[in-house]
């Protein structure tokens, strides 16, 4: 097939998609193309790429720490400009917005704790910029939790990106070498589709395999209109997730898909829809890997997902980055500081000869990396609230729940081989998500629609301010605190 006909197939395919999984009752706000928007570009590439200003090469040393200090202008403009807009929709929704962060204030402690970090920062005013365009991810990610419908702005989020990022990234890699296939940082070919490199790409297809998969559960138990059209255009967007994620060959993100997958198909289930059996499930499938692990079973578990024994050298950067880490153990070196300055030139150096790092491939060690033992313990205390936030949302309302649990507990195996907690990083991202709109169906349980059209919209009177100001329903905050301090003490 030529490449002009396989775009105009693919085009009438996307038109056709987005005709099939439309929902005209959708009750949501137009604010929501904000977080579509923000989400496109950070799954995908910088508006200065697409603009011909720069695209997916391999860069590292001197040349890789200019290119992200010097920053684009372009892109600054474009980012600030929906920060601006997102903060606008959040001032005129403040007293919705306060009721979330009220649930979700660990956030807001490691957010306050990046921007202490400025000060000792090698470079704070680079790191002021990037801490500005941070908040791009948790304004997007509150415009969604503050959404009249979770659920269906959820849906039409989700069938927004993965209908425009998953058919064009395949279509690109098959008939689009040019923008479709590029090379990793150690000149190895790969394909990144729209994206900037394979583990970017690996994590799209990862993050919107599991959002089809809900969809398409959430359908099956539907008696909606358009449903069999809804169901038909939800199994195609999986099909090219599965699809994707194979091509990204990003083990890290195949393994992440797999948990996250089960978990969601098993929280569907009867038998696993009480809290208890949602925490032994949780707890069962990481201790048995950890125990797998622990009996030298790596060896043949990163064989059979495409790595070496080492992890594909990330043992050697983790080493690397420990060590040079150690010099600022409590307070790191500063917020998104840690890959410029001396260090990179110093962790190249730790590194066998030939091989070339930009990140340490771990999560929890670039957070410690870059905001020491202090930063590495809000991160934790994030994770752990919004396990306990997902979990009490399941009990609350199980269709949504499954699918905050499921996202909160791969995206914390997900970090200990890739770096995820990161701004501007979908899986960082899908994490605030998962949090934030768990936080909202606990503070204002009664917004919660079913899921995929099972039954009527949801009244928003919840969200509606008291003659003195913005109070909770008395028996939704007494319900949710009783999960919170009985059911899950202990249970995290």
């Amino acid at each position: 097939m030529s490449p002009d006909t396989a775009l105009l197939l693919f085009a009438i395919g996307i038109a056709g998609l987005c005709y099939l999984d439309r929902e005209s009752n959708a009750n949501i706000t137009k604010a929501l193309w904000l977080p579509t928007a923000w989400l496109l570009l950070n799954g995908s590439r910088p508006v200065s790429a697409w603009l011909g200003g720069g695209g997916p090469t391999r860069m590292a040393g001197t040349q890789y720490q200019r290119t992200i200090t010097a920053g684009n202008p372009v892109d600054a403009a474009v980012l600030g400009f929906l920060i601006v807009l997102a903060l606008l929709v959040l001032f005129r929704r403040r007293r919705q917005t306060a009721a979330v962060l009220r649930w979700m204030w660990p956030v807001v402690a490691y957010f306050g704790y990046c921007f202490l970090s400025i000060a000792w920062s090698n470079i704070p005013d680079v790191a002021g910029k990037r801490w500005f365009k941070s908040l791009g991810d948790l304004a997007m990610v509150l415009i969604v939790a503050t959404e009249p419908d979770i659920a269906a702005a959820l849906r039409r989020l989700f069938s927004r990106l993965g209908i425009w990022l998953l058919p064009m990234s395949y279509m690109t890699i098959k008939y689009f070498p040019a923008i479709g296939r590029g090379f990793d940082v150690n000149g190895n070919p790969s394909n990144i589709g729209l994206t900037m490199n394979k583990n970017l790409l690996g994590d799209v297809a990862f993050l919107l395999t599991i959002a089809a998969l809900w969809q398409v559960i959430s359908l099956l138990g539907a008696s909606s209109p358009g449903k069999r059209r809804r169901m038909a255009a939800q199994i195609v967007i999986l099909a090219f997730g599965v699809a994707i994620v194979y091509m990204a060959h990003s083990a890290t993100s195949v393994a992440s898909a797999l948990f996250a997958g089960a978990l969601l198909v098993a929280f569907s289930l009867p038998a696993f829809r009480k809290p208890a059996a949602v925490h032994a499930l949780v707890a069962f499938i990481v201790l048995a890997g950890l125990t797998a692990f622990a009996l030298g079973a790596e060896h043949d578990v990163t064989h059979d997902l495409g790595r070496k024994s080492n992890l594909t050298g990330r043992t050697y950067i983790w080493a690397a980055v420990l060590a040079q880490a150690a010099e600022h153990p409590i307070l790191g070196v500063g917020f998104e500081s840690f890959w410029t300055g001396p260090n990179d030139a110093r962790i190249l150096r730790r590194l066998p000869t030939g091989m070339i790092a930009n990140e340490s491939h771990d999560g929890y060690i670039e957070v410690y990396a870059e905001l020491g033992l202090c930063g590495l313990a809000l991160i934790i205390w994030t994770l752990v609230t919004a396990y306990r936030r997902a979990a009490a949302a399941f009990a609350s309302d199980w269709r949504m729940g499954r699918l905050f649990v499921s996202y909160v507990a791969a995206l914390a195996i997900y970090n200990i081989s890739e770096a995820g907690f990161r701004m501007l990083d979908p899986p960082w991202s899908f994490l605030l998500l998962s949090f934030a709109c768990a936080a909202g169906v606990l503070a204002a349980p009664s917004r919660s629609a079913p899921a995929a059209g099972a039954g009527a919209p949801p009244s928003v009177a919840a969200w509606q301010p008291a003659a003195t100001g913005y109070s909770f329903p008395r028996a939704s905050v007494a319900g949710a605190r009783r999960l919170t301090a009985g059911n899950l003490r202990g249970t995290v």
